[in-house]
């Protein structure tokens, strides 16, 4: 048989797809016995049966795409395809892409290039008589030698193998010609490029929104006009470099494993990078903000600098109610007596109500004292408050100090302003060892800490077709982390950060956690909103979190500007709760001051208040600023 050109294109969603797929021959139809090829391979349904439709001496693709309009199965999150250029006395046992049974599951395996039969043949083969090739080709011997080496292994899946493992399969071929290879056991996707390859591998990650005519190549054009498609999102490789969308190129000998449409490991860095998502955190109040680069040059603004320093005049020049809200001795050592590491934090947060009117009788709830354990200390905190009330102060059910003030005299604008010195100490990393902290969801408990955690596991109020696509959401994270608790929730946490635009004024505290999936935009609060929501989903406790970051400490890719912030902490039983920054994509740290905490947002809301009498529009300006202290 001679040397061929041909293309593939494979794609990897994070729930079942149907996606419209024409798949093109770059050359006309040949005359005598030259013949062009198609295959298409899925698993409809997720099932681990795998279906594959192919011709191998087709002159276009128009069974092909008659096919895929009838068949009501056309549904999956794995797709396999593959055009093949003008040929001779190739049959459907030599038209990939090839599958095979194995470990209880179909595979499916594709192969771009020209591998030397006769080196193949010193390969180590397992000899097992369930491996045996039907055809004649390289490709379809290559794809034996890997499923036998993956018997050999002891694995039943792709996940079962040790990346460096697996890698190190690829390059035996790979020192035998040109090896541009896929294979997928129905849930994972492994991509090679090979070092001799004189063709291209791309790839990238096709998200919301979808556009509406598709992504067209000289090899083939998708799309996902499908409704039930709206919010998927699919990482895809492909022999040819598609118009639109951010295609990476496939460095020499690169290795790609991704499960439900993300990757999950590689040997090599990008060489092509996207410019790092710019976030900024919103002020409490109505979530008004400015774009990242907006925030940047804010600081140079006159204006910007202005109002700052009108609302420090104000603090400054009225009347204060002054109180004591802590003022703890510091803790400078562990219980073992070793030295505690901390960073000192002063942050004030500074609150100016203007009403048109007389306000003649309000009542407010105040949350802005930070919280005080083993791994924060509060050194003091001072609210002022420009106008005399009655004052209460509790702790709320969920932990939170908190001060009932009630003004019965006349105002028309009120000041609330909160100084506090925080040390934040450091802390090992999580001891996962012991059995009891449980790594893999769902999460068992026994029948009193889950009546405990109650209100952080149940999910918002929303139509049950929504929280149906979230759940799908939620599972996707869980299934391509093989259900490992810690994985899935990181994973959540970098893919709200990488995938979801911060975007200050696009949404309000009226914004459903279905909104921001949908739009893929919001804001601090958003984020953890959707979080917490997709957390619960899976069973695993979340709360909503209140708090200050120091911005600036030395993230690698953020222009922010300091202000009152949202994140989440979930609780791992035999751990305790650990917060995430999905704003970020980070773990919580020394740069996170934590304030309150609760079921959303408004259990946690620094301030809050009802007006009785008077008042009229209100206009509201905030700042916070926190600084690092350096003894």
């Amino acid at each position: 048989m001679s040397a061929i050109s041909s293309d593939i294109l494979a794609f990897s969603f994070d729930g079942l797809s149907s996606p419209s797929i024409d798949l093109k021959f770059r050359q006309g139809p040949q005359k005598g016995d030259h013949t062009l090829g198609w295959g298409l391979g899925w698993y409809p349904g997720d099932t681990k049966a795998a279906i594959v439709a192919k011709d191998p001496s087709a002159r276009d693709t128009k069974s092909l795409k008659g096919a895929m309009h009838d068949w009501d199965s056309f549904r999956s999150t794995v797709f396999f395809c593959k055009v093949r250029g003008a040929a001779t006395g190739y049959t459907h046992l030599e038209t990939q892409p090839f599958s095979r049974s194995f470990a209880g599951q179909d595979w499916l395996f594709m192969h771009n290039g020209d591998l030397d039969k006769t080196a193949m043949s010193k390969l180590h083969f397992n000899k097992s008589i369930f491996l045996e090739p039907m055809g004649r080709t390289d490709s379809e011997l290559a794809f034996c030698f890997l499923l036998g080496k993956v018997q050999d292994y002891g694995a039943r899946a792709l996940a079962d193998i040790d990346h460096q493992v697996l890698l190190s399969w690829f390059l035996q071929l790979d020192d035998l010609g040109s090896a541009d290879m896929v294979i997928s056991d129905g849930i994972t996707v492994a991509a090679f490029y090979g070092s001799n390859s004189d063709t291209h591998l791309y790839y990238a990650r096709i998200k919301p929104p979808h556009l509406p005519h598709g992504y067209h190549a000289d090899s083939a054009t998708f799309a996902l006009n499908n409704p039930r498609d709206t919010f998927r999102t699919a990482l895809v490789f492909s022999s040819t470099e598609f118009e639109q969308g951010d295609w990476k190129p496939m460095q020499k000998g690169q290795l790609i494993i991704v499960r439900r449409g993300s990757v999950i490991w590689t040997n090599k860095k990008d060489t092509k990078t996207t410019p790092p998502q710019q976030a900024a955190h919103e002020m409490e109040g109505h979530l008004q903000g400015v774009t990242p680069q907006q925030g940047v040059l804010a600081f140079a603004d006159q204006q910007a600098q202005a109002q700052q320093l009108s609302i420090l005049e104000t603090l400054q020049q009225a009347p204060h109610v002054q109180h004591n809200v802590l003022n703890l001795r510091s803790q400078t050592h562990a219980p073992d007596g070793s030295p505690l590491t901390y960073r000192l934090y002063d942050v004030i947060h500074s609150t100016e109500y203007s009403y048109e009117r007389e306000v003649e009788h309000s009542t407010h709830v105040f949350r802005l004292a930070p919280v005080e354990d083993a791994l924060q200390e509060v050194v003091n905190c001072t609210l002022s408050i420009s106008a005399e009330g009655e004052e209460m102060r509790v702790e709320d059910v969920f932990g939170n100090q908190m001060l009932h003030y009630s003004i019965n005299k006349p105002y028309k604008k009120l000041t609330v302003s909160c100084r506090s010195r925080v040390r934040i100490y450091g802390t090992p990393p999580d001891d996962l060892s012991p059995d009891r902290r449980q790594l893999s969801a769902p999460l068992t408990m026994m029948p009193w800490q889950r009546k405990m955690m109650d209100p952080y596991l149940l999910p918002p109020e929303l139509p049950e077709t929504q929280l149906t696509e979230l759940m799908t959401y939620a599972m996707s994270f869980a299934e391509r982390n093989g259900r490992h608790l810690l994985d899935t929730l990181n994973d959540i946490n970098q893919t709200i950060y990488r995938d979801f635009r911060y975007v200050p004024g696009a949404t309000s505290l009226r914004t459903t956690a279905f909104e921001v999936y949908a739009s893929r935009e919001g804001v601090c609060q958003d984020f953890a909103n959707l979080f917490i929501c997709l957390a619960r989903l899976l069973g695993v406790p979340a709360r909503y979190r209140m708090g200050y970051v120091f911005t600036g400490a030395n993230y690698e890719n953020k222009l922010q500007s300091d202000a009152s912030h949202a994140w989440v902490e979930i609780y791992i039983p035999y751990i305790g709760w650990r917060g995430f920054d999905p704003t970020n994509g980070c773990l919580t740290a020394q740069d996170h001051v934590r304030v309150a905490c609760g079921r959303n947002y408004l259990d946690a809301t620094p301030t809050s208040g009802t007006i009785y009498r008077g008042g009229g529009k209100e206009t509201l300006r905030v700042q916070v600023t926190m600084n690092e202290v350096f003894n």
